[in-house]
């Protein structure tokens, strides 16, 4: 049996920093194994977002794994809520909701330090009381990232991702069009809650930042995609920390195990996914192995933490995979990331990502570094991921090529 392994170190694509020698953090970090994957197979660019639609890790790991999301995108809360096994009721909506500290009217964390699951869950807990009743829900997810259920009349609101306005004033990107009112009002209700909660008291004792608010955004109904084996013939699963990416595996009925100790940061458990995703390839072809480190720390702003990503990322994961792939023979490796998250700007932007694939026998071309500049020798470039993703799983013993290949 073929088998199929995109590695994914999310974010890790950069721009060049100063600190960093005019460097991009790929092009500073040791990565023996992704630049041997370069060296001696194809490389090149890919698109991943379209550019009428925003470049965030939903639009980007949809189009990816094969899903033009011009077609299939709602929003980021219904992905999520699919993972997690929500189901709005009749006039309910899914909203991505985060917990956040606002202080003096600056976005301080999108994340409230990386609140920790259990002060999440025990805050949303004091949410849903309050809120007893009504149509607004709370759902804990992994750390800061949650869900929650609000009337569908407020569907039309315009929202903004907290991970773009960091250090910036909160007041010009907050709810805004139909349904601002309904969704400030909620927003307002639970900031009273958060503010005489004891768990964010005992948050403050510790020295940790407390929960100020709660931030509704990337709203949206439930989408409906076709199963990944009627897309591409093959079966498969992701092995990942974030209720994103197995919300997507749920929605396109691949495998998404639990991992103890799978955090989306860098103290994930790196052991645990690459064992699980061997576990999968044991009974499909597909495995696709989403590491959250280097976005996370793109946000933070923090290009020696990213380094440190990319770096445990290729030593942790690429390098498992391709001793599998040399004890296993007929396995084709694909490492790239979703999108940029320059540390600079602490937010994603839409430019084209590296991306290399190695498999027994592909006619290699002339890139050698895998780097956003390494990879323009080369000749695996696609305009769109859906487009690369067809080829890669498409391959029947006859030499690869992208979009401007022989």
């Amino acid at each position: 049996m073929r088998r199929y392994i995109v590695c994914l170190g999310d974010g890790m694509s950069d721009l060049p920093i100063p600190a960093l020698g005019n460097k991009t953090p790929l092009e500073y970090a040791n990565t023996p194994n992704m630049d041997w994957i370069a060296l001696n197979g194809q490389a090149g660019l890919v698109s991943t977002v379209p550019k009428e639609l925003s470049p965030g890790s939903d639009v980007a790991n949809m189009g990816i794994l094969g899903y033009d999301p011009r077609h299939y995108y709602s929003g980021r809360g219904p992905i999520e809520a699919a993972a997690m096994g929500i189901s709005p009721g009749p006039g309910q909506v899914v909203f991505r909701c985060n917990l956040v500290t606002i202080q003096d009217g600056l976005m301080v964390s999108f994340t409230s330090g990386h609140v920790e699951s259990e002060d999440g869950a025990a805050l949303l807990a004091e949410l849903n009381a309050a809120f007893s009743g009504s149509l607004i829900q709370f759902f804990p997810g992994v750390s800061y990232r949650n869900i929650a259920l609000f009337p569908d009349e407020l569907v039309g609101v315009e929202t903004t991702a907290p991970h773009d306005i960091t250090d910036q004033l909160v007041a010009p990107h907050w709810p805004r069009g139909d349904g601002a009112v309904g969704v400030a009002d909620i927003v307002a209700k639970a900031r009273a809650i958060l503010a005489a909660s004891p768990v964010n008291a005992r948050r403050v004792r510790a020295g940790k930042l407390p929960v100020t608010d709660i931030w509704p955004w990337s709203q949206g109904k439930m989408p409906a995609l076709p199963s990944f084996k009627t897309q591409h013939g093959v079966t498969g699963g992701i092995v990942t920390a974030v209720d994103l990416l197995r919300g997507l595996a749920q929605l396109t009925g691949l495998e998404y195990p639990l991992v103890d100790g799978a955090t989306g940061f860098l103290d994930t458990n790196y052991t645990g996914k690459v064992a699980a995703a061997f576990e999968i390839l044991e009974r499909h072809p597909f495995v696709f192995i989403h590491i959250e480190a280097p976005d996370e720390c793109g946000h933070l702003g923090d290009h020696d933490k990213k380094v440190q990503a990319i770096e445990d990322f290729d030593r942790n994961v690429v390098g498992p995979v391709l001793e599998y792939q040399r004890t296993h023979g007929d396995v084709s490796v694909l490492v790239m990331p979703d999108h940029p998250t320059p540390c600079v700007l602490k937010t994603h932007i839409n430019s084209p990502v590296p991306v290399a694939v190695v498999y027994p026998g592909i006619d290699r071309d002339a890139a050698a570094i895998y780097s956003e500049t390494g990879v323009c020798p080369g000749r695996f470039n696609f305009d769109t991921p859906w487009d690369m993703m067809n080829v890669f799983l498409s391959w029947h013993g006859s030499n690869l090529h992208g979009a401007d290949g022989a």
